[in-house]
């Protein structure tokens, strides 16, 4: 029972608590970390990686890292932007390793039971307009628009992930953006 407290009271703590007890070698306390970052990391290294199959992989490596790295980490709270520059270095390590890019218009998920399948050719057809859009993109103005729009960074973790000015940042993402709204016009 007091087990059961403790654990739920870890779940429910801010991110400064739990990487603090991480830090100090709790593995319970790393393993909500890994629960509580997976999806977003995963997320992010998919459009990352135009849906690669290497996800998975970059996402364990990085929390392997991570707990090798924990001594690193200057101010536990902030240790989502932290995990996030880990994955986004090991992403950006692995692209720069396989390229040419999987095409993401080669993969075939299967549809949610719940959509018609007027709505999944059209989803789909969004996704791929998306990846293809990306693709063009310059391969800075893709990182900062990736890092902040898929990672949400804010302009000085994109500066700081990138080793750019936050001015520069700032320059590649709108031109990310107004390239994407363009792009993107028809499925609004």
């Amino acid at each position: 029972m007091e087990d059961e407290r403790f654990r739920t009271a870890l779940e429910h703590a801010d991110d400064g608590i739990v990487a603090g007890r991480a830090m100090d070698g709790d593995v319970e306390a790393f393993a909500v970390l890994v629960r509580r970052y997976t999806p977003m990391m995963r997320a992010y290294t998919q459009r990352m990686l135009n849906a690669s199959a290497d996800v998975d992989d970059i996402v364990q490596e990085s929390f392997v890292t991570a707990w090798q790295r924990f001594g690193e980490l200057e101010d536990p709270a902030k240790v989502k932007s932290w995990l996030m520059r880990i994955v986004s270095r090991k992403a950006v390590d692995r692209i720069r390793a396989i390229r040419p890019a999987v095409d993401i218009d080669s993969i075939d998920r299967p549809a949610p039971l719940h959509a018609s399948p007027t709505a999944v050719v059209e989803a789909r057809a969004g996704v791929a307009a998306l990846g293809a859009a990306l693709r063009e993109l310059p391969d800075a103005q893709r990182e900062c628009w990736v890092l902040r729009e898929i990672g949400g960074y804010s302009y000085e973790e994109i500066s700081e992930e990138l080793d750019i000015p936050v001015s520069t940042a700032r320059g590649l993402l709108a031109r990310a953006r107004k390239y994407m709204i363009v792009r993107m016009e028809e499925w609004r």
